[in-house]
């Protein structure tokens, strides 16, 4: 009896430490967060439908948080949550360290709740895209339907629902139907008009996805849905599901991962002023070889930290015929995998002797290359004296077979007469090039990269032999018995795959496909726009170019001599009937593209942004591939890093495990790059980066190699000074202040202060106070120090005892913020210097004042001069900081020393658009080659703000010899006739006056410099903003007006000369009503400065113009400005695109 109770005993024991080592529930009541921020079109019930969840969860016991605000999505905030439930979202709403947080909250057990538009939200995160289930397409007119109930053991609630259910709502068609979630609900497409996704439509559905639960329903464009008893019944279903048991999430669970921050990465320059760098390959002493498309060989040895040319190739890379700029040349570089025993490097390249790229391999040791032992492996039969595309990369996977990819050889620009030299009025316009008329051969890319017994527009594998033949790996495109096709063909279907990598554990294949240049869809007669490519190709496969493009949009056989569209063609059955066609007539089918962008926004990767596009594939990171010591953080294990060399971007793809895009991230977006060429992994880890430079078809001073520095552990701090006066008569009390530097790490810090770089004293306060008695200059700086060996120099503060700096002013006589096209601005400057007198009472010398204008094309341009210090003389400045360097034993400011003069480097620079960034990096890195034979000495250790003044400095140098100023203190201009103006331009007027100095002190200058806008206003600049957010669309930014009252603090206006106010709007949804809009002074309930009323019935996302006037008694005023919009009941959400102000 005993024993039977205690085994009893201990099996309740047992239970109950099972039990509590189950997950918690949290206390109190559940919370949810309804978030319904949009960045697209706003739906008009969002309001009412927030107001009835928040009822429902009063009635039925659940808590609800709502906002608009993407701030809440950190790790911190986000576990208070049993759910997150997206109200019709829209558009991109997170940034990536929010979407990443969504993920981990979900991985660790949270739940997620999706109404309608949650569909129509974050088209790039496609980890997001499978927890909501399905992205929209499109919808019909909002009509009756039957939807179809599913019964489910999980959700009795629906045996009470009507079967079918007929209801009104804005049904969605879907771009696919989701496989992996369980159906509640359906829609009987027969009931209505416009559905797409045929009789497996489903329309509410729930699964578990990722470690957390995941429920959307469809239904829910209108504010009557959340009146009905039943849709609320099933929206608590959801929520209910959604929220499990409340339970306390575990992070522990979660696997995604923050990407560390930008400044714990440095680009590092080993070489620059490279001939049109293609590619690079990095070798296991880490020197780097790098082909030039003109045929040099240049090679980065580490020991020396010298760049010199190691070989010659004689390539064919260009022509006498007019027009055409050649490809060709000198393409791709990789060392063989086993180069530590062989010393075989691969090349692909163009000769001079033959109509061919072809592949070699060559030896090259201890630092020399072997051009006697060439080894031909194989040829690529190619047109010549033609454009364009001839990618060239080359790479090996992990079994030593080697890919390479080959360009279509096409010429994709439209044809010309070759009598009148007059474009045809039936062409090419960008589409597709599918003419196979005689004649017109290298305009038919269904001879090369659509025919499949041809090598171009492919990429090619095969294993090399030791003599330096080859042999077909298992698993080609094609059978090597096929007498139609080229058993070298791995993949097909190319344009111009011009970098290629391959995935060392997976060994799936990835490349960059530049794509065509339509801009828009001809879906009816041509085919679609111009897309770029990333592509993964898991096995060999056809990726179908030219005949399909992006997501296998389809172009269309067409007749260029009557310009009739014959047939679309088929995806799965793509047919070549080109009359050059020499290969199988019935191709394989088409894969769509991994990743595709076109000009503009892409509607499925809106992070990828707009403009240019060229779009390239680096390698797939894996942490255990190198030494400990070197490796990356564990996020970036299995990530695909991507780039663009037009756009100048680098991304990083995350994929899950079976190579499926989850996400694409910014990957060090805030760094510089002039049109990234090449990305290479070093055998240790190191990543590495090739520049093409801004110029084209040129040998350009702004490319080089870098490689990728990550420093994992402690990050100095930055060093920031200011001084409360620079100049004074003495004694002179400088007074001191860094409280501006800062630690990454959040270390306490310690300043020490210098001056004439003696060190006065180490404080632990970021302020200090000096007395000095001596006139003359002095250099001041700071070094910060973190306590764990990060330390930080700021640039150097010069200050001047003994002299007082001139005070200048500009006066204007109408509005001081707006400059009018035609409207004259009269303007007179204002000199006072205390020890010399006014120059209003003709004390100083005219002759001492200088004043110009310039123009700016944009406020981007403008803001690189506002809100600096303003130092006491450029000049001064900058020669105190050359004395404590060694500049001055190189160079002067007029006439050659070791070095250029300063003077000299100015002239030659002064058009080039990127000379401040070109010297720059020369100052810190160094180089030589460009003045002479000659070396100039890196400077890493100068501050780069002392850096950026004395490229400043240089630079003003061309525009002292080049540039007319006037010495006049008065004068006016009219901005249309003295400049060309733009849509953002800033108009300039700068003043300076030069004092004569001291006996012991040097001249100091004073100016003045006033910027003034074009007169608009754009409100999503607006600070303090209620009842409204920012959005985009098509490119556009504006307010978005959401709910009833709006109101958006616009800043400070100066209404000098204002009488009127166009608004540009647009409507942001469907409604008839209207709204009130109206500016006010000083706050959102003061004086009414104007009023209008937007237009009923407007078109959706169609802007018009809502004209106001100014008020007499306003015109005068500068204060702040307040936006503030009343919607009418019935009035859809409205954006506020910009406010024009005319006199």
């Amino acid at each position: 009896m005993h024993t039977k109770f205690f085994a009893y005993g201990c099996v309740l024991f047992i239970l109950s430490i099972l039990a509590g080592c189950g997950p918690k529930t949290k206390p109190g009541t559940p919370k949810i967060l309804v978030f319904s921020k949009t960045a697209g079109f706003r739906h008009g019930n969002i309001e009412d439908a927030t107001k009835a969840i928040v009822e429902l969860g009063e009635r039925k016991g659940f808590e609800v948080e709502a906002s608009e605000d993407a701030s809440l999505f950190t790790d911190e905030n986000l576990k208070q949550y049993a759910a997150i439930l997206f109200m019709s979202t829209t558009g991109d709403i997170l940034n990536t360290n929010q979407e990443i947080a969504m993920e981990r909250y979900i991985q660790a057990g949270g739940g997620f709740v999706g109404i309608h538009a949650a569909a129509d939200t974050e088209y790039d995160w496609k980890w997001y895209g499978r927890l909501v289930g399905a992205y929209f397409k499109s919808h019909p007119r909002q009509q009756e339907a039957d939807l179809v109930i599913h019964p489910d053991a999980r959700f009795p609630l629906l045996d009470s629902f009507p079967n079918p259910w007929n209801r009104k709502d804005e049904w969605y068609n879907f771009r696919a139907v989701p496989d992996h979630v369980n159906v509640l609900v359906s829609i009987d497409e027969s009931s209505y008009e416009g559905g797409e996704n045929g009789d497996d439509h489903p329309m509410v559905w729930y699964h578990e996805y990722d470690g957390g639960r995941a429920f959307y329903m469809e239904p829910g464009h209108t504010s009557e849905s959340f009146e009905e008893p039943l849709y609320l019944d099933l929206l608590y279903a959801g929520i209910e599901y959604a929220m499990g048991d409340n339970h306390v999430l575990d992070y522990s669970k979660a696997t995604s991962l923050f990407q560390p921050d930008e400044n714990r990465f440095s680009k590092i320059q080993l070489a620059s002023a490279l001939d049109e760098p293609t590619e690079m390959t990095i070798l296991p002493d880490h020197s780097v070889l790098i082909a030039e498309r003109k045929g040099g060989l240049m090679y980065y040895d580490p020991q020396t930290d010298e760049t010199t040319q190691v070989g010659k190739f004689d390539v064919y890379h260009h022509t006498d015929v007019e027009g055409v700029n050649v490809e060709m040349g000198f393409m791709g570089i990789k060392a063989d995998p086993d180069y530590e025993n062989n010393h075989w490097v691969y090349v692909f390249y163009s000769p001079m002797d033959a109509s061919v790229d072809r592949l070699s391999r060559f030896k090259f040791e201890d630092g020399n290359w072997d051009m006697s032992s060439e080894q031909i492996i194989l040829d690529v039969e190619t047109d010549r004296d033609i454009c364009c595309h001839t990618a060239g990369s080359i790479a090996f996977d992990r079994d030593g077979n080697l890919f390479l990819s080959t360009g279509d050889n096409t010429t994709p620009f439209d044809e010309k007469d070759p009598e009148t030299g007059k474009k045809f009025p039936i062409n090419l316009h960008g589409y597709a090039p599918l003419d196979d008329r005689p004649g017109f051969y290298n305009y038919d890319g269904r001879r090369a990269p659509g025919n499949t017994n041809d090598l171009r527009g492919k990429i090619l594998r095969i294993k090399v032999q030791e003599d330096g033949s080859y042999t077909i790996p298992e698993g080609n495109l094609f059978d090597p018995e096929n007498d139609l096709a080229r058993p070298e063909i791995y993949v097909m279907g190319n344009r111009n795959p011009y970098r290629i990598s391959v995935d060392q554990k997976t060994g799936y294949l990835y490349w960059g496909e530049v794509g065509p240049d339509a801009r828009n869809d001809s879906l009816d007669t041509r085919g679609p726009r111009g897309y770029d490519e990333v592509n993964q190709a898991r096995e060999a496969g056809n990726f179908g170019w030219p005949y399909f493009v992006g997501d296998n949009y389809a172009y269309w056989e067409y007749d260029y001599d009557t310009g009739e569209s014959l047939f679309q063609y088929d995806p799965e059955k793509p047919v070549n009937t080109s009359r050059h066609n020499t290969g199988m007539k019935e191709l394989p089918p088409a894969q769509p593209a991994f990743i595709y962008y076109p000009y503009g926004v892409s509607k499925d990767f809106p992070i990828l942004k707009s403009g240019g596009r060229n779009a390239m594939a680096g390698p797939v990171y894996y942490r255990d591939l190198f030494p400990k010591e070197n490796q990356l953080s564990e996020y970036f294990d299995g990530k695909l890093f991507i780039y663009d060399w037009i756009r100048n971007w680098v991304m990083l793809v995350t994929m899950d495990d079976e190579g499926d895009l989850l996400r694409i991230d910014p990957f060090m977006a805030g760094t510089r790059f002039y049109n990234l060429i090449d990305m290479e992994l070093g055998p240790d880890g190191t990543l590495y980066f090739l520049e093409y430079g801004t110029g084209w078809f040129t040998m350009n001073e702004n490319s080089g190699l870098y490689r990728l520095a990550y420093n994992p552990g402690n990050r100095p701090p930055a060093a920031e000074l200011k001084a409360e006066s620079l100049a004074g008569p003495v004694p002179f009390e400088l007074r001191l202040d860094a409280g501006g530097s800062s630690d990454p790490d959040e270390d306490a810090l310690s300043y020490s202060w210098y001056l004439n770089d003696e060190l006065l004293t180490t404080t632990e306060e970021a302020e200090f106070t000096h007395t000095i008695e001596k006139p003359g200059a002095y250099a001041v700086h700071v070094v910060v120090d973190d306590g764990n060996d990060g330390v930080a120099r700021s640039g150097l503060v010069t200050v001047v005892a003994g002299n007082s700096r001139p005070v200048v002013d500009i006066e204007i006589d109408g509005n001081h913020q707006f400059y009018f096209d035609d409207e004259p601005i009269r303007y007179t400057v204002h000199v006072d210097d205390a020890e010399d007198g006014s120059l209003e009472k003709g004390e100083l010398e005219s002759s001492r004042l200088t004043f110009k204008t310039d123009y700016l094309e944009s406020f981007d341009e403008a803001a690189t001069t506002l809100g600096h210090q303003e130092t006491i003389d450029p000049a001064l400045e900058v020669e105190s900081i050359i004395a404590s360097n060694d500049c001055a034993s190189c160079h002067k400011k007029e006439g050659k020393s070791v070095g250029p003069s300063y003077v000299d480097v100015s002239m030659k620079y002064k058009d080039d658009p990127n000379a401040e960034a070109y010297l720059i990096g020369k100052i810190k890195e160094g180089g030589s080659g460009v003045w002479g034979e000659v070396a100039m000495s890196a400077h890493p250790d100068i501050n780069d703000d002392d850096v950026k003044k004395i490229v400043s400095w240089i630079r003003s140098l061309s525009e002292d010899q080049q540039e007319k100023v006037s010495h006049d203190r008065s004068g006016k201009l009219i901005p249309r006739k003295e400049f060309k103006l733009t849509e953002d331009g800033v108009l300039l007027l700068h003043a300076a006056y030069t004092d004569a100095g001291g006996p012991e002190t040097k001249p100091l200058t004073g100016q003045k410099t006033i910027y003034l806008t074009r007169p608009v206003l754009h409100p999503y600049q607006a600070s303090d903003i209620k009842g409204a957010s920012t959005g985009s669309h098509d490119g556009t930014e504006f307010l978005l007006v959401n709910e009833s009252i709006a109101q958006a603090e616009l800043g400070s206006v100066d209404f000098t000369g204002i009488k009127s106010i166009d608004i540009v709007i647009a409507p942001a949804g469907e409604a008839e009503g209207t709204a009130e809009i109206s500016l006010r002074h000083g706050s959102a309930t003061g004086d009414l400065i104007a009023s209008g009323t937007s237009p009923a019935n407007a078109p959706v996302m169609t802007p018009s113009i809502v004209q106001m006037e100014v008020g007499p008694e306003f015109r005068e005023i500068q204060d702040n400005i307040w936006l503030v919009v009343k919607r009418a009941n019935n009035a859809p959400a409205m954006a506020i695109i910009k406010l024009i102000l005319k006199p």
